[in-house]
């Protein structure tokens, strides 16, 4: 991780206002009561009503600010609830009286228990006629999360996010429990804080959200994560204004990465030395884990695109849990940007479905699937994504599984007639097979096998188990490793 600096003089130390996220089940009203609290009205322009990207804002109450992240609810959203919660110093938990304590509810507790984040409770829609209050601190006791006034020490306040009963106790209780956590930041030291969100804008170029916690943010400097380095070209705070510089705990856009960087990483700016980052190898990027295939499983492609990180993380999470007849999702390719040409290519040499989260689709791709017969699926609503696949699936041909081959050794790559070695490790490898090349888990071409030769004899089927030779011509150069699946 990237190294802290600890400030030579204890005096610089500075107060700063509280980071605050926003944890409960979908539905229960997170987003209406951060929109009361802001007086806006964000919630009515969710698509489906449901937060799905993660959003920062700062308020002022009573002349002390307060930022707050607003974290989806949906169950396909559980990275980046904890994404959330490592960034925040308090949460709240928003617990709806009508239904208490449901599935999201539990996880939440959980997320604040992982990262230790001090939170209060929030018992929301007391407006609602027959409110029990009294059911939901006994639901949340049996959670063992013991309430002030209840022989517990977790501070509470009943609220109605529609009417605005009890929100300004709530927000007097957050600044208190941040005043209990003594938040400072020292202006001298480098500024950091923590990427919260990233994307690929086609006229902007690369744009990350991010918290700042320590420090002073000024354009002009370097910035630097794990993964990511640039340069501030421009620095807009929470409500799109450019500014020159910013004061933790103040959420930004920042424009002038070179790379994408990831959700959850902390960034330094200022002058950086390079040296001061240290990556941790065995922290890498979490990657879909997908079990080897077997003969006569069943399997679809899928080509993932998405508008954010974010969005992408959460799709893959949800296509996971698909209740669709088949043994195994292959996804071939995922990344962030509109839906273009060369995914459709990709689509049509693979006989892929190609799945669109909150993204556009170019009209030269669009164009280019209609005449290739190439699926897509997009939608601005992540469990209609899923129905739709689900219900289109009859259509999509799906390939399935006879075996496949390790490659072991390559001893002639000349042309795209190759001579490799290899073992069978399952089924049974013919002469004349067409094969897929698959490479770390991802289809990246195919070929054909034009001779088989087993123990220095040409054979026309080689079983499972057994080491043998082949002359395969493919377009793409064999690696030791590869597998090869027909």
């Amino acid at each position: 991780m990237i190294k802290n600096q600890k400030p030579e003089n204890k005096n610089q130390n500075l107060p700063r206002p509280p980071i605050v996220v926003i944890l409960g089940h979908v539905d229960h009203g997170k987003t209406t009561l951060l929109d009361k609290i802001r007086k806006t009205n964000v919630a009515a322009k969710e698509a489906g009503e449901i937060t799905q990207s993660i959003g920062a804002y700062e308020i002022e109450h009573n002349g002390k600010k307060i930022t707050f992240i607003d974290t989806p609810g949906h169950e396909a959203f559980n990275k980046m609830r904890e994404h959330g919660a490592n960034v925040a110093d308090l949460a709240v938990l928003v617990v709806a009286v009508d239904e208490s304590i449901k599935p999201q509810t539990k996880e939440s507790i959980d997320v604040l228990n992982k990262t230790k984040t001090p939170f209060v409770v929030a018992i929301n829609k007391i407006d609602k006629p027959g409110a029990n209050i009294n059911k939901v601190v006994n639901d949340l006791m049996e959670q063992n999360v013991l309430l002030e006034k209840y022989g517990g020490h977790i501070p509470w306040q009943a609220v109605s996010a529609k009417t605005g009963e009890g929100i300004n106790e709530l927000l007097e209780l957050i600044l208190l429990a941040g005043e209990m956590e003594n938040l400072t930041y020292n202006p001298s030291e480098k500024a950091s804080g923590i990427i919260i969100e990233s994307n690929m804008d086609h006229q902007r170029g690369i744009m990350a959200a991010a918290i700042l916690k320590n420090g002073i943010l000024k354009t002009g400097d370097q910035i630097a994560t794990e993964s990511a380095f640039g340069k501030i070209k421009i620095l807009e705070n929470f409500l799109g204004k450019k500014v020159i510089s910013l004061f933790p705990s103040a959420p930004t856009l920042i424009l002038g990465f070179e790379t994408m960087p990831k959700i959850g990483e902390e960034f330094f700016s200022g002058e950086i030395n390079l040296t001061e980052i240290q990556i941790n190898k065995q922290k890498n990027p979490e990657k879909l884990k997908i079990s080897k295939l077997q003969p006569d499983q069943k399997y679809i492609n899928l080509i993932l695109k998405a508008d954010t990180i974010g969005s992408l993380e959460a799709l893959k999470n949800v296509l996971l849990d698909t209740s669709m007849k088949i043994d195994q999702l292959k996804f071939l390719h995922e990344s962030v940007g509109k839906i273009t040409d060369n995914d459709v290519r990709s689509a049509t040499a693979s006989n892929a479905i190609i799945i669109g989260f909150k993204t556009k689709i170019q009209k030269s791709a669009e164009e280019m699937a209609k005449i290739h017969s190439v699926k897509i699926i997009s939608s601005e609503i992540i469990y209609e994504l899923k129905k739709i696949l689900e219900e289109n699936l009859s259509s999509q041909k799906i390939s399935k599984i006879s075996g496949e081959l390790e490659v072991l050794a390559v001893f002639n790559q000349k042309t795209k007639k190759q001579i490799i070695g290899g073992k069978v490790v399952s089924g049974v490898l013919k002469n004349n097979n067409q094969v897929k090349i698959i490479r770390n888990e991802k289809e990246i071409g195919s070929g054909k096998i034009i001779n088989l030769q087993f123990q220095k004899q040409d054979a026309t089927e080689v079983e499972s188990g057994n080491e043998c030779g082949l002359l395969l011509e493919s377009d793409v150069k064999i690696n030791v490793a590869d597998h090869l699946i027909y």
